[in-house]
């Protein structure tokens, strides 16, 4: 549920005498906080008023947003009023965010206050770029936004403005300018808001019906969720559909699974096989079979079996480790293609062209190669260090022009070889030693075994990613092998995976390590 709110209480801010009427927008790259700045300067100087707007740019990627301020009166007695250059805590009459968080930190800033501040906001969501690489969930908490808005402001209205744009075909801003003129926070008409977006040229119908759009919610207090248009559907050719008895046999020994695992048991198979082929899904089942003897032997009937969930899902995972080949596989499928077509709504006659930056390091070539020869390879630093220097640097990569779309696809099709690669057998090693950690766990603590079975949670990526994820893991099985024999070792292992999905660094990490090493 999308927190929906509304409160109108204060009547329009009136003409400005003796000090100007301030407006704080911010707003990230592509929502048209430009375009809403100078519509609303452009509004006041249609009335006569002198208007003055500025903005301080932030960061790009989502990890700032650029405030742009506006102050506006009429003249007096003929004489120019000065305006400030920037926003001045407790002294705003309206903040407009066109992002949930960034309301919170106009508030944290001192901008919105409850004596003034009427606040226009969005209550959807762009993540951060410290949201989005956190390796667990960074997801900043948005209860703590929600509860100080309650109390920061004269007059709030939040509700999805972004989904009301989405749906009328237009940008934020169009939104937020008719929630502005729906507030009533300004001594103009809604006729002279619709005579700035008129006198536009590119956009102008779609950015009407969205003020409207807006504007009326807000006059009528209907907060209702708005569905944002679903994007048109991919042009994909359907596939004959070919009877494979192997796999029918393997979809059948879902049965025999305990009904807790078996949804989660069919993604991974599905995962599992679409990864290499029905052979490896078989490998799949048996493993998991395995690891659900051992659930049962430790009473996990009593359990919901628990144990043979969370294998169900992490061992699919360990199964379907990003190589070069399924990059370069899923990098070249048609549906891949067809799902940014439609993100971008590509109209007829437009051309796609993507480029991927790729940075592989000889890791990666030598994973392909046959086990044997890779590890003959390993043993020679010199020679593995001459190689490393010619392919371990930046490419960028057209993904749809021929040359590339070929090698790329070529390299995709090799999925045959990979099973007596030495990126598979390290991987099957490592897979094996932590199943065997998990399973001996299990017996003696069951709640233990679940844990170390999650703890696969730090391995995902590619590359230098892969790598730091995997030293995480590998260092979390060590410290758990200190508190095994605990009472509250299932505890600590929570810990210690909730403290490396944490931080990229590993420094909370670290931190519990250690303390764990003064008791164990």
């Amino acid at each position: 549920m999308r927190d929906e709110t509304v409160r109108l209480a204060l009547p329009a801010a009136g003409d400005a005498t003796e000090r100007p009427i301030s407006i704080a927008i911010v707003a990230m790259g592509g929502q048209g906080g430009g375009v809403l700045t100078d519509w609303i300067v452009q509004l006041a100087e249609n009335h006569g008023w002198v208007a003055q707007s500025t903005s301080v740019p932030g960061v790009a990627q989502r990890t700032g947003a650029t405030i742009y301020y506006i102050e506006a009166m009429p003249p007096l007695d003929g004489r120019k009023p000065i305006l400030s250059l920037m926003p001045t805590p407790g002294d705003v009459d309206v903040v407009m965010a066109a992002e949930f968080m960034e309301a919170g930190r106009s508030i944290l800033r001192g901008l919105v206050t409850p004596d003034r501040t009427t606040l226009i906001a969005s209550n959807h969501r762009s993540f951060a770029i410290g949201e989005k690489i956190a390796p667990g969930n960074g997801i900043a908490d948005r209860g703590a936004v929600s509860g100080a808005i309650g109390v920061a402001a004269k007059t709030e209205i939040i509700f999805d403005l972004n989904a009301l744009a989405i749906q009328h075909g237009s940008v934020i801003s169009a939104a937020m300018f008719g929630a502005l003129a729906g507030a009533g926070v300004l001594p103009f008409s809604r006729e002279s808001y619709l005579d700035v977006i008129r006198a536009g040229e590119k956009g102008a119908k779609a950015s009407v019906g969205t003020f409207e759009a807006a504007f009326d919610r807000v006059q009528t207090k209907s907060f209702n969720d708005v569905a944002p248009a679903a994007a048109k559907p991919a042009k994909i050719a359907p596939s004959p559909v070919m009877p494979d008895a192997d796999l029918n046999g393997l979809v059948a020994r879902l049965k025999d699974l305990p009904e807790p695992a078996t949804a989660m048991a069919r993604a991974g198979l599905k995962k599992v096989v679409d990864f290499q082929d029905v052979a490896y899904g078989g490998e799949y089942l048996g493993l998991l079979g395995s690891l659900l003897a051992a659930d049962r032997s430790a009473g996990g009937a009593g359990k919901s079996f628990a144990f043979t969930q969370a294998a169900a899902k992490y061992l699919a995972n360990a199964m379907t480790y990003d190589d070069v080949i399924r990059v370069a596989d899923l990098k070249t499928r048609a549906s891949r293609r067809s799902r940014i077509e439609g993100e971008l709504e590509l109209s007829q006659g437009q051309v796609l062209q993507t480029t991927e930056f790729m940075h592989p390091r000889m890791e990666e070539v030598m994973g392909m190669l046959p086990a044997g020869f890779g590890r003959w390879l390993g043993a020679r630093p010199r020679l593995l260090g001459w190689l490393d220097r010619r392919v371990n640097r930046g490419r960028r990569v057209k993904t749809y022009s021929l040359p590339w779309f070929l090698a790329l696809y070529v390299v995709g099709g090799m999925r045959g070889m990979r099973r007596r690669s030495l990126r598979h057998a390290v991987e099957t090693a490592h897979r094996d030693a932590w199943l065997k950690a998990a399973t001996a766990a299990v017996g003696t603590n069951y709640q233990l075994g679940v844990e170390i079975l999650q703890c696969h949670r730090l391995v995902k990526g590619y590359s230098d990613t892969h790598s730091r994820g995997l030293s995480k893991f590998d260092k979390t099985l060590a410290a758990i092998k200190l508190i095994e024999r605990r009472d509250d070792a299932a505890d600590w292992a929570r810990r210690l995976r909730e403290a490396a999905l944490k931080d990229g660094p590993g420094k909370e990490l670290d931190g519990v390590i250690l303390t764990i090493k003064t008791f164990a």
